[in-house]
């Protein structure tokens, strides 16, 4: 007989996750595990499958992504072993990289643009979130994050409920973790607001997320040299550094130099919307510096913020060779004492060899370089100490003479 209450379904039992045994103990906190550490398992575990990690003595250590086809084969979430990856676990990562950006940094007082998830740094390793007015743009490393896409735009739109989406992964990496992530339609451009200027942004080009907002800082910092002086923008790519030079330094004098002729379409759009007269030039940097070197041509500012040079550690010598052909060149326009930026955003080389490639490139160059200032990406681009491939854009302030 019964007695008019009604009971409550015991919840359904959560199945336990494939569990995957290192051939160590582990004895890092770095949250990439590699595969020649992880023995292969006895029944395949598709990518970007969530398991449970164990060394080799049975202890449980950490949970997070698998991925047998990628020489990243682990990327740790958790080492909490009662914290499960799940909506609950994205939102609250989410929430806190949110939270950080608007209210620590106050990056709403500054910009409607900025990275809202910056990979490791935020506990989510393999994804990375740019903010861009209306628009949210996701940039995948793994194939876990990509698997998790739907929860991860659920999570944002908690924050910005009327935000458009868009997403992608470079084809390097769709092969490289084993995914094939075919991006929606690219939103239209929208244009961002920056430190009182104003850029158009299209995400889904080929530059990246569509701006460029680690330089945010460097290009205001940049404005403060450039008032009547003559201004070179080597690699200007959509026109950030040159239209801060002009439109907020008052510049007497911009020119923009770059290969890519839809960057500097955007960039020559960039200027208008800025009222900055801006002469873009569309060359090779190494030809176009060689041939008005001789011809006496001089700038008071230059910049020079070439695209990464490499991804792999083959590599990284002849990276470094070309950063220092390229400095060498320019240094030969900079005016006596005039104020000379450099960068890097190439994270494989670190800042101590960019640093020693300045060098060769000033001492080949016949000029002596006096360093005032060396920063990176702006502050919602965070890296932690135990993961420095975090930290890869190097940014050197100096005066030449």
């Amino acid at each position: 007989m019964s007695d008019g209450t009604t009971s409550t379904p015991a919840p359904a039992p959560v199945a336990p996750l494939p569990v995957v045994t290192l051939k160590i103990e582990r004895r890092s906190s770095h949250p990439w595990i590699f595969q020649k550490m992880v023995e292969k398992p006895a029944a395949r575990i598709a990518p970007g499958t969530v398991v449970d990690v164990v060394e080799r003595t049975g202890n449980w250590v950490a949970r997070g992504f698998y991925n047998g086809h990628s020489r990243i084969t682990l990327r740790v979430m958790t080492t909490d072993k009662d914290e499960p990856v799940d909506a609950a676990f994205f939102a609250r990562k989410i929430g806190a990289a949110v939270g950080f950006r608007r209210d620590v940094l106050k990056l709403d007082k500054v910009t409607n643009a900025y990275r809202l998830v910056h990979s490791e740094a935020d506990g989510l390793s393999g994804l990375v979130v740019d903010r861009f007015g209306d628009t949210c743009v996701l940039e995948f490393f793994s194939a876990g994050m990509f698997k998790q896409r739907g929860v991860i735009m659920d999570a944002l739109r908690g924050h910005f409920p009327d935000t458009k989406f868009y997403y992608f992964a470079e084809e390097h990496v769709g092969k490289q973790e084993s995914f094939d992530c075919r991006p929606p339609a690219p939103p239209p451009p929208d244009v961002i607001t920056e430190n009182g200027l104003r850029f158009r942004v299209a995400p889904g080009s080929k530059h990246k997320t569509g701006f460029f907002v680690d330089q945010r800082d460097n290009r205001e910092l940049l404005s403060t040299f450039c008032g009547g002086k003559r201004v070179l923008d080597i690699c200007c790519n959509t026109g950030g550094f040159g239209v801060y030079a002009k439109a907020r330094g008052g510049a007497a004098e911009v020119v923009g130099l770059d290969l890519d002729e839809q960057a500097l379409d955007m960039a020559k759009q960039n200027a208008r919307l800025n009222g900055a007269a801006v002469r873009y030039i569309q060359a090779d940097l190494f030809s176009w510096l060689r041939d008005v070197i001789p011809n006496g041509e001089r700038f008071d500012t230059v910049v020079l913020d070439p695209a990464k040079l490499t991804r792999d550690r083959e590599d990284v010598e002849g990276a470094l060779r070309k950063y220092c052909d390229m400095n060498r060149l320019a240094l030969q326009v900079v005016a006596t004492g005039g104020v000379f930026l450099t960068c890097s955003c190439t994270g494989l080389v670190s800042e101590a060899d960019f640093l020693e490639s300045i060098r060769r490139a000033g001492w080949q160059a016949g000029r002596t370089l006096q360093i005032f200032k060396i920063t990176g990406a702006g502050a919602d681009h965070p890296f932690l100490l135990h993961v420095p491939e975090g930290r890869y854009l190097k940014a050197v302030f100096c005066r030449v003479v």
